[in-house]
């Protein structure tokens, strides 16, 4: 098998936000954008002393005649965008097993020794010995990177609530410093000379589906947005696959942006708002020890004459150091169909996102 991937550790959460703002029916309303999902669009915007906006020909959002008619300027219903984001975090790992690994004796070659004969018989005669848990593996810091781009659909339900659907592919990388080792008859934890201190890299890649959805509301131009969404990823490494949840609430502040002639732009809206991001992901990754390379050929070499029977498995237990970080974004709606998005994240965990979107 040509395969090469190292064990440690994955977390892969997205976020995904539609910003607006609602107003008194005296006061003109002006929406805000999406990040990762969901993008901001123009919300229901009452605009004062103006007449009523007439029906729609489109069925969404639902009651959006009904708010056009108290004076609501509402988004275009739909939207597509192209997503990117980077982002690094720190794990904690609260450990690492290997199972399945037993010793049968069949590569002991004893010649014509029958002292060596005799113990290999002693210890293999009734069958091969389990090395279930031999490995004890101590685990340092961990730190994770991970890159992700995503095609999101999304679509105004009502006019205060967007729902959408993403799918994209993730691929990365985690470090984590390790200490290997041997687990005696006795329990006794004996530690095994040149595998101290060793960078246990675990290069990933998968494709991601999610869905979620995006509540928001405002006074004025100030405005508040909630996002939730669930997302599935399967990485090439790990059996089944990793799912997360994050929620995202964020409060901002709309601003209309003059026209620039030098670049032919239109005048248009921005968005400026801070945040936080929580996420809640499966923290136990389980796959087979022949899809990964140990971080020093000993210890490679010990868990191949161990894996023989290619039973071998890892199992991986961990947490996130810290669920929560702090986001800081803006929106620039250049025409009614096309915005562009930037957040960055930062405290116990740096991101960085961008996204284009059309909507019609």
């Amino acid at each position: 098998m040509n395969k090469r991937h190292y064990l440690m550790l994955v977390t892969l959460p997205f976020a995904s936000v539609q910003i607006c703002a609602a107003a008194e029916p005296t006061t003109p309303l002006e929406p805000a954008y999406a990040y990762h999902g969901a993008e901001p669009a123009d919300l229901p915007a009452p605009e004062s002393r103006q007449p009523a906006a007439t029906a729609s020909s489109s069925l969404l959002p639902l009651l959006g005649d009904e708010a056009r008619k108290r004076g609501y300027v509402l988004p275009l219903p739909f939207g597509v965008s192209i997503n990117y984001m980077d982002m690094r975090q720190n794990i904690n790992v609260d450990s690492i097993s290997f199972t399945g690994l037993s010793l049968d004796g069949r590569n002991i070659d004893c010649g014509k020794d029958p002292v060596c004969k005799r113990a290999v018989k002693h210890i293999f005669g009734n069958g091969p010995v389990s090395l279930d848990n031999a490995f004890q593996i101590g685990v340092g810091n961990t730190r994770e990177s991970s890159k992700t781009e995503t095609l999101k659909l999304d679509a105004w339900l009502l006019p205060f609530m967007n729902v959408y659907g993403l799918v994209g592919h993730t691929e990365g990388h985690s470090i984590s410093q390790i200490a290997v080792g041997l687990k005696g008859p006795n329990g006794k934890v004996v530690p095994m000379p040149g595998m101290q201190d060793l960078d246990f890299r675990l290069d990933f890649k998968g494709t991601t589906y999610g869905m979620g959805t995006t509540l928001v509301g405002g006074i004025g131009n100030w405005f508040t947005v909630l996002d939730a969404n669930y997302t599935q990823t399967r990485f090439d490494i790990l059996d089944g696959s990793i799912d997360a949840f994050t929620f995202s609430p964020r409060v901002g502040y709309r601003f209309n942006t003059p026209s620039v002639d030098a670049l032919h732009l239109p005048a248009g809206k921005l968005n400026l708002w801070v945040g936080s991001m929580y996420q809640d992901v499966q923290q136990e990754f389980k796959g087979s020890l022949n899809d990964l390379s140990m971080p020093s050929p000993m210890l490679q070499n010990m868990v191949n004459l161990a894996n023989q029977d290619n039973h071998g498995r890892f199992d991986v237990k961990q947490h996130l150091q810290s669920p929560w970080n702090v986001l800081v974004g803006a929106q620039h709606e250049l025409t009614q169909n096309f915005n562009i998005t930037t957040e960055f994240g930062f405290a116990e965990r740096n991101s960085f996102f961008i996204s284009g979107e059309y909507r019609f």
